[in-house]
């Protein structure tokens, strides 16, 4: 029985690699004008928004975020696990220096005094050890170890690139807070000229206290749009602090306006670039790698062990002759282990790890499928965005001429006070629209940056010192 199960292993091993039977579009969906020579982001993808400090931002947060460094922490113990697993690969050698001594009673069974013997016995042996991985279980735990170390790596990938994300997600909602600030100050401004236009007017028997009390409440209304956009800033500073691993007080950021942030044309690619580009796929191809191989370290524990130990050294009772070639000795012994009953251990433990195998496939075909929905997701935000932006500029420049020409009315006594109003409060809500439709186009490019995986640079990389 246990001969046609060895037989046949090397069979069932082929079956061990999963089939992910991935279905890859030959294009994204909303992504119109992406050719084959398109290529994925730059790894110094945020450079392409044209910030000084954003960029400086970017690079601190590459080398003192702690989630980063944490990340990095987390790979550098699975190397460390991954030697662990590879040493049973190689035979284990250990060295064993002993001096005895011993002296027996000087009391004979008559009760005669005999003085007693003492005896000195000097040792120096070295002992191997090895099993012979003729199932391959040990390579195969190895390989697993080693898997899981690049899926750590990969790990750390995938950390970087969301923590760079937030950075210039932060960034931007600060400089969108100072835009909507300056927005809101100007609005005050112009609301105040307009409050003063009405009271010369009610001075001088035209206008009426309905009037002077509504343009009040638009004041007020503005003025305290202002804390709460203050607040804003004043939490995404502070989370920009956390994201360079510094006290808030330490961190200025000076900040300026969304005009002055150039928007880069992002190149999609092609969709099957995605298996290799985004960090958190490779990630799953690892993890799944290595639940591979411990399906296969998982069927070897079924048949025998073969364990060869052997000793060797010399002992002699005195020290000058402890490395004589009479004073030699050696033993090697050879030894076969088959489980025979164990409760059903074994065959529970390989069906944990089939099962194990197949949720890491199926994690994996829904992180390709999250991919393309993401990247789709994010090109049609870009175009959504961009549309909406040239929509809302068209807004505020006739909002901004329309409450001029109330204003030249308002001043010349021609104006209908409702008029002057509502004019004013389509301005405001327009102004204030065109930044927040300027951070949505802002995001959405910078998601479509995470979606494509960033600037991050494909590569595999072995765990250091790994067998």
């Amino acid at each position: 029985m246990v001969c046609l199960v060895g037989s046949s292993a090397g069979c069932v091993l082929t079956q061990d690699l999963p089939d992910p039977a991935l279905e890859v579009p030959q294009g994204y969906k909303a992504a119109r004008l992406a050719t084959a020579t398109d290529a994925p982001p730059t790894l110094d993808w945020w450079r392409g928004f044209r910030s000084a400090e954003l960029t400086q931002l970017m690079e601190e947060a590459q080398t003192v975020n702690l989630d980063i460094a944490a990340a990095t922490a987390r790979f550098v113990q699975a190397d460390a696990q991954a030697r662990i697993a590879g040493a049973p690969l190689l035979p284990s050698l250990s060295g064993n220096g002993q001096e005895a001594y011993s002296r027996t009673s000087g009391s004979s069974a008559s009760g005669l005094t005999n003085g007693g013997r003492e005896v000195v016995n000097y040792s120096a042996s070295l002992s191997a050890s090895y099993e012979l991985d003729f199932w391959g279980k040990n390579r195969d735990a190895a390989q697993a170890a080693e898997e899981t170390a690049v899926a750590n790596r990969f790990d750390r990938d995938v950390v970087a690139l969301t923590t760079l994300t937030t950075v210039a997600n932060a960034y931007f909602q600060v400089l969108t807070s100072q835009d909507r600030i300056r927005t809101a100050q100007q609005n005050i401004a112009s609301a105040t000229r307009i409050l003063d236009a009405i009271k010369q007017r009610f001075k001088a028997g035209t206008g009426t206290d309905l009037d002077v009390a509504q343009q009040e409440s638009v004041l007020a209304n503005q003025r305290a749009s202002v804390p709460p956009l203050k607040q804003t800033l004043d939490q995404n500073v502070n989370a920009l602090a956390i994201l360079v691993s510094r006290p808030p007080e330490a961190v200025r950021v000076i900040g300026g306006s969304l005009n002055r942030i150039a928007s880069p044309r992002v190149t999609p690619g092609l969709p099957s670039e995605l298996l290799t580009q985004r960090p958190d796929i490779r990630r799953q191809e690892a993890q799944l790698a290595s639940a591979t191989a411990n399906v296969g370290n998982a069927r070897a524990q079924f048949f025998p062990s073969i364990q060869l130990t052997g000793q060797g050294g010399y002992q002699s009772s005195a020290l000058v002759s402890l490395f004589q070639p009479h004073a030699a000795f050696f033993s090697l012994v050879g030894g076969l282990t088959q489980p025979i009953f164990d409760g059903g251990k074994i065959l529970g433990n390989f069906e944990y790890t089939k099962a194990k195998q197949d949720e890491l496939l199926q994690t994996y075909r829904k992180a390709v499928v999250q991919a393309f929905a993401d990247t789709d997701t994010a090109l049609y935000a870009i175009r959504q965005t961009t549309e909406k932006l040239r929509l809302q500029r068209e807004v505020v420049a006739s909002s901004r001429r329309a409450f001029e020409l109330s204003e030249q009315q308002l001043r010349a006594g021609t104006a209908d006070i409702v008029t002057v109003l509502n004019t004013q409060l389509t301005l405001f809500q327009a102004e204030d629209s065109l930044s927040q439709a300027q951070l949505a186009r802002l995001l959405a490019i910078v998601s479509l940056y995470q979606a494509l995986g960033g600037g991050w640079e494909p590569r595999m990389e072995k765990p250091v010192d790994a067998l």
